[in-house]
């Protein structure tokens, strides 16, 4: 490798090795996917070889897929040695990356950046949603600094997690269904009545499945989208209590819950933004 590879090359490099599609990683990485395009040309040209196969579909090649292991290591060690000097001022300044699910970016997460940038202006932060599977692959390849989801915590030894308390689940059912009079409703209440689910990997379509007798008809890409159509009388689904429910009626699924967990990697919980970041979730 020349003396010339930039750091940030290596980045968007790994975002279009994940994305594997430059428009998308423009977006991510907030440039212009022209940008994109020239960075990863510099990159190979750099390098002597070829880092993707730009057929029909973007792939790594060979020489990608080794370079993406140590891109990963090297924005790695940049990241310690970054976290090791802003240790010795101990003021939480620089870049910091917060990863939630939909739900919570929406209606839980704002509050709290708001009482972090108040008191730490000097930190720049970035939120970002994703699913499940997508935070904790961010937290791994040091994309997101904490991400917050439900359910229980990543088994990955890299990282640490805590759960912040349990969050109640209801059911959304249209205005008027046989079920909208209840005070709370149990499975077998549920037996043979129609859903809409979220995709597979979501942690509520896990849940739903783990119920014997509803019936999912519907896939619906996000929670506010469902609560949209259970009010619209497409049928019902399965929610967390602070969600927006788009007009449907909430009814509390007696016993049912799900922690709310916050992830980072455990080499970074010293660093002071994201120290800052952990002792402001847990007051």
């Amino acid at each position: 490798m020349g003396d010339a590879m930039e750091l940030r090359h290596l980045r968007t490099f790994r975002v279009v090795a994940r994305t594997l599609n430059f428009t998308r990683a423009a977006g991510e990485l907030h440039y212009a996917q022209s940008s994109v395009t020239e960075q990863i040309q510099a990159l190979e040209a750099e390098l002597g070889s070829k880092l993707f196969d730009r057929g029909r579909q973007l792939r790594l090649t060979a020489a990608g897929e080794r370079l993406l292991g140590y891109a990963d290591r090297m924005l790695s060690l940049a990241e310690e040695a970054k976290a090791a000097v802003e240790e010795n001022r101990g003021e939480p300044e620089g870049e910091l990356t917060i990863g939630a699910l939909e739900t919570l970016c929406a209606q839980w997460i704002p509050e709290i950046l708001s009482e972090y940038r108040a008191k730490w202006p000097r930190v720049r932060l970035t939120l970002t949603e994703g699913g499940r599977g997508e935070l904790y692959r961010a937290v791994r390849q040091s994309e997101v600094d904490v991400c917050f989801t439900f359910g229980a915590p990543p088994a990955d030894p890299a990282f640490a997690s805590e759960s912040l308390g349990e969050e109640p689940l209801v059911v959304l059912v249209p205005p008027g269904h046989s079920l909208a009079d209840k005070e709370t409703l149990t499975p077998a209440d549920l037996r043979g009545v129609g859903f809409l689910a979220t995709p597979q990997g979501c942690g509520f379509r896990e849940m739903l499945d783990r119920l014997d007798g509803p019936v999912i008809e519907t896939e619906v890409g996000s929670i506010a989208a469902l609560g949209r159509c259970v009010a619209a009388g497409m049928g019902c689904g399965l929610v967390p209590a602070l969600a927006g429910h788009g007009g449907a009626v909430a009814v509390p699924l007696a016993g049912a819950t799900t922690a709310v967990t916050m992830t980072w990697r455990k080499r970074d919980e010293q660093k002071p933004n994201v120290a800052a970041l952990l002792a402001r979730v847990r007051a």
